[in-house]
């Protein structure tokens, strides 16, 4: 509002300079050429001498002369219309009466999830709050406290008995995935079942029963359960089961197995040699991998099948190896091609005492030689 008075101010003032006889005369002056006007300069001041005489009485040379349509100083406060500032006391008034609205307080913040206004705001803030209960495992009532950020749920407690194993598990074709899901027993498997994934559960036992009929069922893993026990005959009838994996449980002993395995990983376990059933690898003419690692064996389960490649016994207890132990000492020409991989490391066993138990192997065991 100010910039459009200020502009109205300013033209009128530019007009009323350009209409001055000062002006008028200073632009004759300007544009006078002698070269293209021959004029009397005499004689034309004294022609123009009438028109100024009026101008001319009313100055002196004492008095300041005041030149008309000067612009107001820049301080100058111009004066605001009444509209505008009956417009802002109006809306001061407004924002004034502005009701306060209500707010829901939501159960679960310690509100009772009721509307409350601006005075049951303040009767609110009166009442004595009630003392939370401290769930069980928080350590007391201390342990309740809210530290600021939002409380993880617990995952709740799955119940997946009477529930299909393919709703509960992910059956992918003929392969069920039952791995980290809180389970304590093996589900109930599909007959078309030909490998099985369990890992990183609870399970404490594996009875007969829970693979029985599983005729086409070739791979079992139950890696990092709790399984301190196995039916000694759960895996006999399985005719097309080739790789057992049982690592990081509990077993302390070994089941029989069929002869069709070609793996067994029984690593991070509690086996010791007596719980290994004598000459329980002898017919397994397609083994190719033994991996007994961190358990309590004392010697090397012999005798091991020609078809093995890898045999890992590191950190058990072997203190001791015959010479005919992996080769055979009436047969010079016999040579065990396959068997190239055997680590004997963390034993407390020397390997340079038997050289000849060697002769065969196309490798040295890995293994401490002094």
């Amino acid at each position: 509002m100010r910039m459009l008075v200020r502009l109205v101010l300013g033209l009128f003032v530019l007009k009323a300079v350009v209409a001055s006889p000062r002006f008028a005369r200073q632009v004759e002056l300007d544009t006078y050429d002698s070269a293209n006007y021959d004029v009397d300069l005499e004689n034309l001041n004294l022609e123009n001498q009438d028109i100024y005489e009026d101008y001319e009485d009313g100055l002196t040379i004492d008095d300041p002369q005041i030149e008309i349509g000067t612009l107001a100083p820049p301080d100058y406060n111009y004066p605001v219309p009444e509209a505008s500032l009956e417009e802002e006391e109006e809306e001061e008034e407004e924002e004034e009466e502005l009701p306060l609205k209500p707010q829901l307080i939501p159960q679960g913040s310690g509100g009772s999830g009721v509307l409350m206004g601006p005075n049951t705001q303040k009767e609110e803030e009166l009442l004595p709050t009630t003392p939370t209960t401290p769930q069980e495992g928080t350590g007391g009532t201390e342990g309740s406290v809210s530290s600021g950020l939002p409380e993880e749920p617990e995952e709740p407690e799955v119940d997946w008995r009477g529930m299909p194993t393919c709703l509960l598990c992910t059956c992918l074709g003929s392969s069920v995935y039952c791995d980290d899901l809180k389970l304590d027993s093996v589900p109930p498997l599909p007959k078309e079942t030909t490998h099985f994934y369990a890992r990183y559960n609870r399970i404490t036992k594996i009875n007969k029963s829970d693979f029985a009929s599983m005729n086409k069922l070739k791979r079992i893993d139950v890696t990092a359960n709790q399984i301190s026990s196995i039916d000694d005959a759960a895996f006999l009838g399985l005719p097309a089961l080739a790789e057992l994996v049982i690592r990081e449980n509990h077993v302390s002993q070994l089941p029989a197995l069929p002869s069709t395995m070609t793996l067994i990983d029984a690593s991070h376990n509690n086996i010791g040699s007596k719980n290994i059933h004598k000459e329980a690898f002898k017919d397994m003419t397609g083994l190719l991998y033994l991996y007994l690692t961190d358990n309590h064996i004392d010697y090397i389960p012999v005798p091991l099948p020609d078809s093995l490649r890898s045999l890992h016994l590191q950190r058990n207890n072997i203190q001791m190896m015959h010479e005919d132990t992996f080769c055979n000492l009436k047969d010079f020409n016999y040579i065990r091609n396959a068997l190239e991989d055997i680590r004997l490391d963390g034993n407390p066993i020397n390997l340079s005492r038997t050289p000849q138990a060697y002769v065969c192997l196309p490798r040295i065991p890995i293994g401490d030689l002094i």
